[in-house]
C-alpha cells in the first residue's frame, strides 16, 4: 500500500531548510567562519617549525588504537568491551570529533600546554555523586587554575558554541601531564630556548625584508650649524622623493656626495645556535629528520615509537584507567589498553616470511594474517584454525576413536597382527 500525500507531508524534512518545512524557525546559536573548537597553539608555536613536530607526533599517536578491554586472570587481553568509553575512543568522542581526531587533539594540546584535562561531558549520572556512570561524550579542556581538590578548566560547550570556564573535581577528570615536560614545556627547556631563537630569527628576517634601503649620505660639507643641518635634511628628503616617485627606483646624486648602504647581512652565530638546539631536541625526544620527511627505516621508526609515542600513550591510558574505571571495574579485570599494528612498518618483501612464521608457530591464524595486510578473510574453515598447516593432521578411524598419541586404534591392531605374523 502506498504512502498517502498527507502522511508524506506530515513526515517531510528538507536538508536545505534544516527544519520541518511546515514547522517554525528556531535559533541555532552563534555562527563562526572558522571552527570554534579547533586547537589554538600558544607562545608562538604556530609560527615556528615546532608545529610540524607536534603535528607529526600527534598523527602517529592517534593512529594507535586505544580500547576498553577485558583481561583474563593473567592480565592478558581477552576482548573489547562494548561501552560508551570505547565508543568515544574509537568511533565518536563528541558531535564534532571522531575518536581518532579526539586523540590527536589530546596529544597536540598535551605537547603545547604541558598538562591537559579530558573531561566527560555527557554521562548517565553525575560523576561527582556516583562513580558508576557511563560516558557518552568527552572533550579536551585547558587547565587554567589549580585547587587542592578541583581544577578550573576552559572547555568548549557544543550546545552554546562558546568556550566556558568551569570548575570540576579532580577525581572525575583525567589530568594528563606531558612525560617530556622538562624538555618541552619548562621556561628554560631545550624546546622553549629553540622557540625563542626562531622568533629572533623571524624578527631579523622581517626587518631585513621590510623594504627599507638603510642608506647613509656623506655630504661634501659640514653639518654642524643649524643652517647646514636644514640643508642636509632638505637633500635627504629630495633623495627620498626621487626614489619613491620613480618607476624603477632610480635617483641621482651629486658627484661630490657619497652613499653607503647598510642593509648588508651581518654575520652572527644565530643559525649555529638554532642548529645545535634542534639537534639536541631531536636527540632528547628520540626524533630524527628522517622521521619528519618520511624516509626513516624500520629500526629508526621502532626506536621513535618506543621512546616518543609509547610514553605519551601510556600517560594517557594510565590516567584514563585511574579516573574512568572504578576499583570494582578493575577488580572485574577491566582495563584500557593501546595496540600498535605490527604490519604498518613491515616492508612488502618481508610480509610472506613473517606470515609463515606466525602461522607455523601457531601464533596467528591465516585469516588474522589476511586481515592484517588488508585482505578479505577466507571462507575455508582451516583459515580460522590455529594450527601448523605444514604438519598433516592425524586422521581418526571410522568410529572416531583416537588414542592419546594421535594414532588410530585401527593402526595399533594392524601393527599387532604384523608382530604376531598374521
Amino acid at each position: 500500500m502506498g504512502i498517502s500525500f498527507g502522511s508524506r507531508l506530515q513526515h517531510a524534512w528538507n536538508a536545505f531548510l534544516n527544519r520541518d518545512p511546515t514547522g517554525g524557525y528556531y535559533n541555532s546559536g552563534p555562527g563562526y567562519s572558522v571552527r570554534p573548537d579547533r586547537i589554538r597553539l600558544t607562545r608562538g608555536n604556530e609560527r615556528s617549525i615546532i608545529t610540524s613536530i607536534y603535528n607529526r607526533v600527534a598523527i602517529d599517536a592517534s593512529s594507535i588504537d586505544i580500547c576498553h578491554c577485558r583481561l583474563d586472570n593473567d592480565n592478558r587481553f581477552l576482548g573489547v568491551i562494548s561501552s560508551g568509553l570505547n565508543e568515544c575512543l574509537n568511533t565518536e568522542a563528541n558531535k564534532d570529533q571522531t575518536g581518532r581526531a579526539f586523540l590527536q587533539d589530546v596529544v597536540m594540546s598535551l605537547l603545547d600546554e604541558g598538562c591537559v584535562a579530558i573531561v566527560p561531558v555527557d554521562t548517565t549520572f553525575d560523576p561527582a555523586e556516583s562513580s558508576s556512570y557511563e560516558i557518552h561524550t568527552m572533550r579536551v579542556g585547558k587547565i587554567i587554575q589549580w585547587y587542592p581538590d578541583d581544577i578550573g578548566v576552559r572547555l568548549y560547550n557544543d550546545r552554546t558554541g562558546m568556550k566556558e570556564d568551569i570548575r570540576l573535581p579532580k577525581k572525575t577528570v583525567a589530568i594528563i601531564e606531558n612525560p617530556f615536560y622538562s624538555i618541552m614545556n619548562e621556561p628554560n627547556s631545550t624546546l622553549q630556548r629553540l622557540i625563542r631563537k626562531l622568533n629572533i630569527l623571524d624578527a631579523i628576517d622581517e626587518q631585513s625584508s621590510s623594504g627599507k634601503l638603510d642608506l647613509i649620505i656623506q655630504l661634501p660639507y659640514s653639518v654642524r650649524s643649524p643652517a647646514l643641518k636644514q640643508r642636509a635634511e632638505t637633500r635627504r628628503k629630495d633623495l627620498e622623493y626621487q626614489l619613491s616617485h620613480s618607476k624603477f627606483g632610480v635617483a641621482y646624486a651629486d658627484g661630490t656626495e657619497r652613499i653607503v648602504q647598510l642593509n648588508r647581512s651581518v654575520d652572527n652565530n644565530l643559525m649555529k645556535q638554532i642548529e645545535y638546539l634542534t639537534s639536541m631536541l631531536f636527540s632528547q625526544l628520540g626524533i630524527t629528520q628522517s622521521i619528519l620527511d618520511g624516509t626513516a627505516d624500520e629500526a629508526t621508526m621502532l626506536n621513535y615509537m618506543n621512546r616518543m609515542i609509547e610514553p605519551i600513550l601510556s600517560a594517557i591510558v594510565d590516567e584514563m584507567k585511574r579516573k574512568f574505571l572504578t576499583k570494582t571495574a578493575r577488580t572485574q579485570l577491566q582495563s584500557i589498553l593501546f595496540f600498535r599494528d605490527p604490519f604498518k612498518l613491515v616492508p612488502v618483501n618481508s610480509i610472506a616470511e613473517i606470515a609463515d612464521k606466525f602461522t607455523r608457530n601457531e601464533i596467528m591464524t591465516s585469516n588474522e594474517i589476511r586481515q592484517g595486510i588488508g585482505m578479505k578473510p577466507s571462507k575455508d574453515k582451516k583459515a580460522d584454525e590455529l594450527r601448523n598447516s605444514n604438519i598433516t593432521k592425524p586422521e581418526s578411524n571410522v568410529n572416531g576413536m583416537v588414542d592419546d598419541d594421535g594414532g588410530s586404534v585401527k593402526e595399533e591392531k594392524t601393527e599387532e597382527k604384523i608382530q604376531n605374523g598374521l
